[in-house]
């Protein structure tokens, strides 16, 4: 008879192959030049990441199973999707080097999910080492929603000048050792602890509300930023 723990894992699972569903289906919507459905494709598998992770937690579910599917479905709906996405809206102007540029953006993730998968110690964890590959792909998706224009089929200058510059610094941090935070976990313990992590996703909603979903880029932007921020200042302070 199996176990109830080998049962609950099929749930988290569940919400997991959504994801990898989202982004094949966002690989084909690029194929087929609706981009801003790809890009929001995106979005909704990153949806499903923190979903599956929520219910390992709640139905105690947690296994290696699941971590190795998880890591391949980010690779296909953070890594390859966002990447091909880019090269056909922007980069294949440049060729075999705009091959190259969104390819970074699959290679630095499948280099970035290696790491985290060998690293892991246990499935409770408080930052992660590198950017996370999920944010990665819902910080360009965000950016091709708010400022490429589809009646175009172009980006909105001078925004396009931004694009290289974005998937090269985003492919580097997620190879990076800077670390950013875990989702909290929503518990009155975990509340006290980290007030201000549950403050900044209660001013993230409202402003996502507010602003139809366009505050998404911005709010992630703020995130990357603070990493990079909160990195120069341990490497400082540790010199001094």
């Amino acid at each position: 008879m199996k176990s109830p723990r080998n049962t609950h894992s099929i749930i988290p699972n569940l919400f997991t192959a959504m994801n990898l569903f989202c982004g094949y289906y966002s690989i084909i919507n690029t194929s087929e030049q609706s981009y801003i459905y790809a890009a929001w494709l995106i979005i909704i598998a990153a949806v499903f990441d923190a979903l599956d992770g929520v219910v390992a937690r709640l139905t105690n579910s947690s296994s290696k199973l699941g971590v190795e599917l998880d890591s391949l479905a980010d690779l296909l709906s953070f890594g390859a999707a966002p990447a091909f996405l880019i090269f056909k809206i922007f980069l294949f102007n440049y060729n075999t080097l705009g091959i190259i540029i969104s390819s970074l953006l699959v290679l630095a993730g499948g280099f970035r999910l290696a790491r985290f998968n060998v690293q892991l110690v246990g499935f409770d964890k408080s930052f992660f080492k590198g950017l996370p590959i999920p944010s990665s792909g819902i910080a360009l998706a965000s950016f091709i929603l708010i400022y490429y224009e589809p009646q175009f089929g172009r980006f909105a200058e001078p925004y396009s000048k931004f694009i290289i510059p974005i998937v090269i610094l985003l492919s580097f941090l997620m190879v990076s050792t800077i670390k950013y935070d875990t989702l909290p976990k929503f518990t009155f313990q975990e509340i006290r602890k980290k007030p201000y992590h549950f403050g900044f996703i209660l001013i993230s909603v409202i402003l996502l509300a507010v602003t139809s979903g366009k505050a998404l880029f911005f709010i992630f932007v703020f995130i990357i930023l603070f990493g990079i921020f909160r990195h120069i200042f341990y490497l400082l302070s540790k010199k001094n």
